[in-house]
């Protein structure tokens, strides 16, 4: 059962974080305010408009620029969300991959400077995928014993080298070789889920397409006034600032997740994701593996 808290409606309405909305748009609102006010004014006391005039029918057609606005923010909405939720199933993805590779080798690695290398590389990986995402923001956090070059692909450059170091591992007679094809199938895993990544961060909405919303919702609210004010007085400027706020809110939200791998409040907690995976792969890599044998209890 879901506790409801009237309290907790009103904490969300009177407060604005940095994030809102609200903070980013009241600038324009302002301004909207003051538009819809002016035009109220004009048609109110210098227009004197017979009830068969054009102008007081200028409304009639909100009702079906309405319909239409309305179907592109939630066509805009939905595909911002669903880069934002494949994201995220990549990054669940990777960490699991990551863990697993640490068991595999948890398993079948028994001398500590082997284990070393991987608990370093595994989430470095990690790091150097999201140094990567937000264009090497992060690079400091990943560990220096790598000796990564900047300037080329980081993820790549890790991945090589656990690659080279499984192999190296097989030839000395330390793995066996289906040890070495399942620890394989891991280490492309982690190659896939930075090409998916890539392929989000890439691939951005159509500019053409973010624009046109933008002016379809501009030119849909300064038009508003006109047909209103005979309806509605002065009432209309609070109405249209109201429409401004759901109408443009929609847009900026779509706007700010599209791109998922960034550092806005809605973004993916990637910096935490990257500190679980150091985490748990050092816990798994810490010690050798060990099979505990129940003791056998005489008949």
């Amino acid at each position: 059962m879901i506790n409801y808290n009237p309290k907790d409606w009103f904490f969300f309405l009177v407060r604005f974080p940095k994030a809102d909305t609200f903070r980013k748009l009241f600038p324009l609102m302002i301004l909207v305010s003051l538009y819809s006010c002016l035009i109220a004014y004009f048609e109110l006391n210098h227009l004197n408009l017979t009830e068969t005039n054009h102008i007081r029918n200028v409304g009639l057609m909100h009702g079906v620029l309405g319909f239409v606005i309305s179907l592109l923010l939630v066509f805009r909405t939905n595909t911002a969300y669903d880069r934002w939720w494949e994201g995220r199933r990549i990054w669940g993805g990777l960490t699991n991959s990551s863990r697993n590779l640490a068991i595999m080798l948890q398993a079948c690695l028994e001398e500590e400077d082997d284990r070393v290398f991987f608990r370093r590389t595994i989430p470095g990986y990690a790091f150097a995928l999201k140094s990567l995402l937000r264009e090497n923001e992060d690079f400091h956090e990943i560990d220096p014993v790598l000796d990564l070059k900047k300037e080329r692909h980081l993820p790549n450059q890790i991945a090589a080298s656990m690659y080279q170091k499984i192999t190296r591992l097989h030839m000395q007679g330390k793995l066996s070789a289906t040890q070495l094809l399942a620890l394989d199938a891991e280490v492309r895993a982690l190659t896939n889920h930075c090409g998916a990544c890539e392929r989000i961060k890439n691939t951005p909405i159509p500019f053409t397409y973010s624009v046109f919303i933008k002016k379809f919702i501009f030119f849909f609210v300064m038009t508003l006034p006109f047909g209103w004010v005979f309806s509605m007085g002065y009432f209309v400027v609070p109405v249209v600032v109201l429409i401004l706020y759901a109408l443009a809110s929609l847009e900026l939200i779509a706007e700010e997740i599209e791109n998922p791998f960034g550092t806005d409040a809605n973004d993916l907690p990637l910096d935490q994701i990257c500190q679980n995976i150091r985490k748990h792969v050092g816990e798994l890599l810490s010690e050798p593996y060990t099979t505990a044998v129940p003791a056998v209890t005489p008949a």
